[in-house]
């Protein structure tokens, strides 16, 4: 648990201790629980989950598995349908501690992950048997009581997504440090789809389970699941090759930009913490960041001789470095996965106040992204040490950002990351090829901010 901190530790606790309450009946001598059908269920889930974690299983079911908990929620929920709620919990545990993690620390994530997920199917399990959802599947040659049955089955489902998003976001805001008026934000709304249609698939197993046919006929149920775990890994590579193109852009831009090694992740971090602290939409934060990582890809189109040229500009060098923005838009116009960062890219520049460039956009004409990625850049640009220029203290630059708000930065912005950088701090790197100096020596109040950045322009 080392790393995690102290609130996320008990907030892990607490749901370990819950979870383990609602299993305990089943563990007590002579309770009456289906152990076959539990043994089962827990078989299942497992085996559903452990091809993502397994890498020889992965490549002989074509590399294309599931790639984390959630795909075969359906047993899981099949579970609720025919177990007592204490049992059904007992379902959760193996096909969660054995699902991959994409992230350290392993353990305390799979720890996590099998006790929200029991509580969600204990919520499940409570709600189904609250309207006689069991009775509803019917039994051997019994039919089952259709469309009645949809009703404990739909609610078992809901009952299921309100409890596990309610807990995701008390993970993220306690581990990620997001803060609580939008760490559940945009949750729910994104899983009631999914977790619907993963509640009739488990009500036709459960159905399928209690019929004359068996748990073998319940099988084919998963076939269909395993089909759309197939596409989701599919966006999952597709994904991979959007990430994959970022990195060589900005691979690129670097290489030509040596002294600016670095500043175009920092500026996609600095663009993220931004835009959480508007609460923008989970959805947009990738995009926010695709804006301020590429939004010097134009410097490509720039000579190479005046972005590394030591001395002040001429106007003329001037002129040639104002045009990146254009080139860069010109350059990821037909990449039509990065969205809003395109128009990004091309506005970062322009100022509030009309005198910016390329347009001389003014006010709420400047787009959004744009407005964010301009106030990460121009904090990077102040707090990183170049060749040609010293690092300005965190505060000095947040000082020359409120003086600037206005006439150059969107003041919700500034105030945006003044909230963040109180949250979570900042760590700016030596991106010039000094590395043995790391004194700070303040530039004058009354400095233009953009003039920190001339050499750079970005």
């Amino acid at each position: 648990m080392k790393g995690i901190p102290r609130a996320a530790r008990v907030y892990i606790g607490c749901a370990l201790a819950g979870a383990g309450a609602c299993a305990l009946p089943a563990l007590r001598p002579g309770a009456p629980v289906p152990w076959v059908t539990v043994a089962l269920l827990a078989a299942l889930y497992a085996l559903c989950e452990l091809p993502a974690r397994c890498p020889f299983l992965g490549r002989a079911l074509g590399g294309s598995v599931p790639l984390g908990t959630g795909s075969f929620f359906p047993v899981l929920l099949t579970a609720a349908l025919l177990l007592p709620p204490a049992a059904a919990v007992l379902t959760a545990l193996p096909g969660s501690l054995l699902a991959r993690v994409e992230e350290p620390p392993a353990g305390p994530r799979r720890v996590w992950r099998a006790a929200a997920t029991g509580l969600a199917v204990w919520a499940a399990a409570v709600t189904a048997g609250a309207l006689g959802g069991p009775a509803a599947l019917g039994r051997g040659p019994d039919a089952p009581d259709l469309p009645y049955a949809l009703l404990p089955a739909g609610a078992a489902a809901l009952a299921f997504c309100l409890v596990l998003t309610a807990l995701d976001g008390g993970i993220r805001a306690t581990a990620d440090g997001i803060p609580p008026r939008t760490a559940w934000r945009g949750l729910l709304g994104r899983a009631l789809a999914p977790h619907a249609v993963h509640g009739l698939a488990g009500l036709m197993m459960a159905v399928l389970w209690r019929s004359t046919y068996g748990p073998v006929a319940a099988l084919f149920v998963l076939l269909p699941m395993y089909i759309s775990c197939w596409v989701f890994a599919q966006y999952h590579r597709e994904r991979a090759a959007h990430q994959a193109t970022i990195r060589a852009l900005v691979q690129a831009v670097d290489i030509k930009d040596r002294y600016t090694r670095g500043h175009s992740e920092r500026v996609g971090h600095a663009s993220v913490l931004i835009a959480r602290e508007l609460g923008l939409a989970e959805d947009r934060l990738d995009v926010v960041r695709f804006a301020g990582i590429l939004h010097d890809v134009g410097k490509l189109g720039v000579p190479t001789r005046v972005l590394r040229k030591d001395g002040p500009l001429t106007p003329e060098e001037r002129r040639i470095i104002e045009l990146h923005p254009e080139y860069g838009h010109e350059m990821v116009r037909g990449i039509g996965f990065l969205g809003e960062a395109r128009a990004a890219i091309l506005h970062h520049h322009e100022r509030m106040d009309g005198s910016g460039y390329p347009y001389g956009l003014h006010g709420e004409q400047i787009p959004e992204f744009a407005r964010v990625v301009a106030v990460a850049d121009a904090f990077d640009a102040m707090t990183s040490t170049r060749s040609y220029s010293r690092a300005r203290p965190v505060p000095t630059a947040v000082a020359e950002l409120e003086r600037c708000a206005g006439t150059h930065f969107d003041p919700r912005m500034v105030a945006a990351l003044v909230r963040a950088l109180d949250r979570h701090g900042w760590r700016p790197a030596v991106t010039a090829d000094e590395t043995a100096t790391t004194d700070r020596v303040p530039t004058p109040r009354g400095a233009d901010p953009a003039q920190t950045r001339s050499k750079e322009r970005a």
